[in-house]
C-alpha cells in the first residue's frame, strides 16, 4: 500500500511538472523577463515569465550571464540572490519551442557548450549565491539551482530533469559530473532514468536543500540569510567558494560531443519535441 501510493505520489507530481513545462513552452513575450533589484549589498535576479511558469529564453540565458558579470564588478555587492516570479516555479526548463529549429548536430553541441558557459559562470560568481526556491526547478532550473551555493525552498518545490519521457535530450558531461558531485552516480540514474522530480524534503536529507521553509515566509528568511552572509568578511567567502570550485574544476572531464550529437540529431529528439508541444505522448524509436 505505502509503495502504490508512493508511486501515486510521484505519478501525480510529474503530471504536474509536465504541465508547468508545457505551459513554459508557449512563447509566452514579455519586455522584463529577467528584473533585476538591490537592496543595501544584496542582488536579486528574478526569472519573470510566469504565464509561462519562467522557461527560460536564450535571452533570458543572456541575462543571467550579464547579471553574474554586474554582480563581480561592484564590490558593494556581497550575496546574489536568484528567485522565479509568480510562486509557482523557479524556472520551468528551457522554453521548448526554441528546440524547433534544431536540425543538425551543431545546434545541439552548440546548445550545450553554450549552457556549459553560463553555468560556469554562474558557478564562478565571486559573492555567495542564494537560490530561493518555490515550486518546480526542473530541467535549466534544475541546473541553475546545481550551480547556486544554497538553496532555501518551500515544502512544494521539485527538482529534476525529466527528460527521458519529455524532450529525449541529454545533458552535457559538465552537467552530469554537477549531479553527480551532489547526489552520487545511483541516485542521478535512478532520477534521469526514472524521470521523476525529488520533493523537498528527499533534496533536504540529501544535503542539496539547506532549508524548507513556508511560502509565507521564506522571502523574509532568504533576505535573513543574505543580510547575515553580506556582514561577513567577502574575501574569507571567496577564497572558501573558489576553493571548493577549483576542487571539482580539476578533474578532466571525458569528450561527449558524439553523444550530444547523437542525441540531437536522433529521430527520437525531433519527436519528442514535436509531441511534447503538441502535449501528447512521445512514440520512441530508439533511433
Amino acid at each position: 500500500m505505502l509503495a502504490t501510493r508512493a508511486g501515486a505520489a510521484r505519478g501525480a507530481c510529474y503530471d504536474a511538472a509536465t504541465e508547468i513545462l508545457h505551459k513554459g513552452a508557449r512563447g509566452v513575450s514579455r519586455q522584463d523577463e529577467v528584473l533585476v533589484s538591490r537592496v543595501g549589498p544584496v542582488m536579486t535576479l528574478t526569472f519573470n515569465r510566469p504565464e509561462a511558469h519562467n522557461a527560460l529564453t536564450w535571452k533570458m540565458y543572456d541575462r543571467l550571464y550579464e547579471a553574474c558579470e554586474e554582480a563581480d564588478r561592484d564590490d558593494s555587492v556581497r550575496v546574489l540572490v536568484l528567485r522565479g516570479a509568480g510562486g509557482k516555479a523557479f524556472v520551468a526548463g528551457t522554453d521548448i519551442s526554441q528546440f524547433q529549429a534544431f536540425e543538425r548536430a551543431e545546434d545541439g553541441i552548440g546548445y550545450e557548450r553554450d549552457g556549459d558557459r553560463r553555468m560556469a559562470r554562474l558557478e564562478a560568481v565571486r559573492k555567495p549565491v542564494i537560490a530561493q526556491v518555490q515550486g518546480f526547478a526542473v530541467g535549466g532550473g534544475f541546473r541553475i539551482t546545481t550551480c547556486c551555493d544554497l538553496r532555501i525552498a518551500t515544502p512544494e518545490a521539485r527538482f529534476g530533469a525529466p527528460i527521458a519521457r519529455t524532450l529525449g535530450n541529454c545533458l552535457s558531461m559538465a552537467a552530469y559530473a554537477r549531479f553527480v558531485d551532489m547526489f552520487g552516480p545511483s541516485r542521478v540514474k535512478e532520477l534521469l532514468f526514472t524521470a521523476r522530480l525529488l520533493t523537498a524534503e528527499e533534496a533536504h536529507a540529501a544535503g542539496y536543500v539547506q532549508e524548507i521553509v513556508p511560502a509565507d515566509r521564506i522571502e523574509a528568511r532568504v533576505a535573513a540569510l543574505a543580510r547575515q552572509i553580506a556582514d561577513h568578511a567577502p574575501i574569507t567567502l571567496w577564497v572558501t567558494k573558489e576553493s571548493i570550485r577549483r576542487l571539482s574544476a580539476s578533474r578532466t572531464l571525458p569528450e561527449d560531443e558524439d553523444l550530444i550529437a547523437a542525441t540531437y540529431t536522433s529521430a527520437d529528439f525531433r519527436e519528442g519535441a514535436h509531441a511534447f508541444l503538441d502535449k501528447r505522448k512521445p512514440e520512441w524509436t530508439g533511433r
